[in-house]
């Protein structure tokens, strides 16, 4: 009787094992899935830029695109491998970035746009290594004079947020 108990037990256990096994085995991504992850990923960083590029050139008609363009990837894009709590995060702040993008997307007003762009680049950096490319180091500025952050993939300073008066105006405070 306990040999045959003992046999239910260990069987029941490799059942277990084995079905654990499936379970990661189907969490691995296909390298088609990666690179569409990839491509997601270089869109919402490519919007991100066009978005910041066209106020540093005061163009609102390019910002609201690109902006429309930055909530729709956004929007796709998937968080992975991460413990509750950083989901619960990252969850949060793509939402208000997708709000955040939104509203600069319908807006016609620079001045509307540049606003809701500080608070959108500043929750931005929070979880950037989750949204950017591979292969990719973004630079975290700041114009010290005004506060106001924002991400770009260059060294070079060209503020989005006082473009006319303080272009230069600003320096790289973090890499990643």
């Amino acid at each position: 009787m306990k040999h045959y108990a003992l046999a239910i037990l260990l069987a029941a256990s490799a059942i277990a094992v084995d079905a654990q096994v499936k379970t990661s085995a189907q969490e691995v991504a296909t390298p088609e899935l990666a690179q569409k992850r990839e491509a997601l990923k270089n869109l919402i960083v490519t919007n991100y830029l066009g978005m910041k590029n066209s106020l540093v050139i005061s163009d609102a008609k390019k910002t609201s695109a690109y902006a429309a363009g930055f909530a729709d990837a956004l929007s796709k894009f998937k968080f992975k491998k991460l413990t509750l709590e950083e989901m619960n995060a990252s969850t949060v702040t793509r939402e208000s970035l997708k709000s955040l993008a939104k509203h600069i997307a319908e807006s016609a007003s620079l001045n509307e746009q540049r606003k809701d762009m500080e608070t959108l680049s500043a929750q931005l950096w929070t979880i950037i290594d989750k949204v950017k490319p591979e292969n990719t180091i973004l630079y975290q500025q700041k114009c010290p004079m005004m506060g106001t952050t924002w991400v770009s993939n260059d060294k070079k300073i060209e503020n989005p947020y006082y473009p006319k008066n303080m272009l230069t105006c600003g320096e790289v405070i973090a890499e990643k």
